[in-house]
């Protein structure tokens, strides 16, 4: 098992982990999918392990439910207690976001896992994300 700090969210059964650094935005965006009806995973420390060729992700016993919201607090809500990941969301500044990538991989535990740099800020970084997740799921596909 690994522990890394990222925040952990599912989306329509894919496993969408958010990493940047401290202050970027991570629990920010995660909050704003999950009033779209993303489902908590984790936030702020994540537990990886390798489970059968995936990458599973679940929440620390000891912040199981907790999403920190700036200006509001730490708040108690549902989570999923694991998922598998499909997809690592790099939070970037807009100018650091490639306007065509060609679908970047990164690897967790030499496991390759689709990666999507993302503004965290911009009004359409959650439907990019959600856009993400719908790819890795089968549902859309890119011109190639």
């Amino acid at each position: 098992m690994e522990q890394i700090h990222a925040t952990c969210i599912e989306i329509d059964g894919i496993g969408v982990l958010i990493r940047g650094a401290s202050g970027s935005g991570k629990s920010d965006l995660a909050l704003r999918l999950i009033d779209a009806g993303a489902q908590l995973v984790a936030d702020d420390r994540v537990d990886l392990r390798l489970d059968g060729g995936k990458i599973s992700a679940s929440p620390p016993h000891e912040i199981a439910g907790m999403l920190e919201v700036r200006g509001v607090g730490i708040l108690k809500m549902a989570f999923k207690a694991e998922t598998s990941i499909g997809v690592v969301v790099e939070l970037v500044a807009a100018e650091n976001v490639e306007r065509l990538p060609e679908a970047p991989l990164c690897h967790y535990m030499e496991v390759p896992v689709r990666l999507v740099s993302v503004a965290p800020f911009e009004a359409s970084a959650p439907a990019k994300v959600r856009l993400a997740a719908a790819l890795v799921a089968g549902r859309g596909s890119l011109v190639s």
